[in-house]
């Protein structure tokens, strides 16, 4: 088993991987105790070559193998690449390129929603896992020959995967589907939470016009907090404490020490005279400076109708073997059986020749749902 802890090693590697037309790529990370995910080890397997890569080796120069993952020659495959894409985006400031995700592909071959790597695997390859090292301590050296063997085998049997699901999709004519899917994997916004944008993450179900501005600036002062220290939000400031400063507004220490989220004497630290700057400065933005989070009243979808979409989609799906969740949430369905122009995905591309051309007819009387023998047909009405 090939382990990489030298520059040399790494670069030679690289070298003979970028030579290579596509490779599987994973990661194992650590970050319940820090904001940033620590990376502990890097996976990459192609054909006739397979690596693990030690991030953490003393003088390690990752910079050969971070230039693979932006060669546009080299398609990139992941499982699940999300949570992999930030850790590259984090190390080389892009998102590697191009992309393909298992997990997206096998939901567009009918693999259900969101299908783990095991039973994708066991599926398509055949492949044995055992899972006994996947929640250890990827920080901890020396690693054992369990940890490796299960880490490299990430890698290898999504490398022989991949020609398998990409001949499904090949053959069902889909690959165009994934394509357009993977677009969504390159937004930046999704690696990187900007601090004046951390107010999204939260719940503002009944905040008040007056509380807002509080709770987007202590969201902002929290999520600076928590990236420069390394460390969780929670670590910093609860969303529980956020909303009850917010709702107290506090104007002295003494004020903010009466606060039952806060520990006792956090008035006196650094962080409480912050705080109470985050909330006058709130306080004093305009209303009409502040984002519009109420929820516009809309109609209430005709529950016949969403039930009937329902059963269609889930038809659909079946027939043409692909997860409910690649074409439509439940969301989706109402906004359909309000509007036939509805802005959503489920009518646009790909998935309104699958499902919404027909939601739409269904919904005029165009068509009509029939059983036979136990199956739902669609009919001409």
């Amino acid at each position: 088993m090939r382990v990489i802890t030298s520059s040399k090693d790494l670069k030679d590697f690289s070298a003979e991987l970028a030579k290579r037309p596509f490779a599987a790529i994973d990661t194992e990370f650590m970050r319940e105790k820090t904001y940033w995910p620590i990376l502990c080890l890097i996976q990459a397997a192609a054909e006739d070559l397979e690596a693990i890569i030690d991030p953490l080796a003393e003088g390690l120069d990752l910079a050969p193998f971070l230039k693979v993952m932006t060669d546009k020659k080299v398609l990139k495959i992941f499982h699940a690449a999300r949570q992999d894409l930030e850790i590259f985006y984090r190390l080389i400031g892009d998102v590697p390129a191009p992309l393909f995700d298992s997990q997206i592909a096998a939901m567009a071959c009918g693999f259900g929603d969101q299908v783990g790597y095991e039973p994708l695997m066991r599926t398509l390859v055949k492949a044995k896992i055992d899972k006994g090292s996947r929640f250890t301590d990827w920080a901890r050296r020396p690693l054992t020959e369990a940890q490796q063997s299960y880490a490299l085998s990430d890698v290898t049997h999504l490398r022989d995967a991949y020609p398998v699901l990409l001949g499904k999709l090949d053959k069902q004519k889909r690959k165009h589907w994934v394509e357009a899917e993977m677009q969504a994997l390159y937004d930046p916004d999704l690696y990187h939470v900007k601090p004046e944008n951390a107010w999204k993450r939260l719940k503002l179900k009944g905040v008040k016009p007056r509380e807002l501005g509080p709770v987007l600036k202590l969201a902002e002062w929290r999520e600076k907090e928590a990236q420069t220290r390394d460390v969780p939000r929670s670590r910093i400031l609860k969303d529980d404490a956020i909303f009850e400063l917010a709702r107290l507004q506090p104007k002295t220490k003494k004020d903010l020490g009466r606060a039952r989220s806060i520990p006792a004497g956090f008035e006196r630290s650094s962080a409480g005279g912050a705080i109470l700057s985050a909330i006058e400065l709130g306080a004093g933005i305009k209303p009409d400076a502040l984002p519009d989070i109420a929820r516009p009243e809309r109609k209430k979808p005709p529950a016949d109708v969403v039930d009937l979409l329902k059963v269609l989609l889930k038809r659909q799906c079946e027939r043409y073997g692909v997860a409910p969740k690649l074409i439509a949430s439940s969301a989706d369905l109402e906004e359909i059986a309000l509007s036939d122009d509805a802005d959503v995905e489920a009518l646009k591309g790909w998935r309104r020749e699958v499902f919404g051309e027909d939601a739409l007819r269904l919904k005029r009387g165009e068509l009509a749902m029939r059983l036979n023998k136990g199956a739902v047909d669609l009919v001409e009405a």
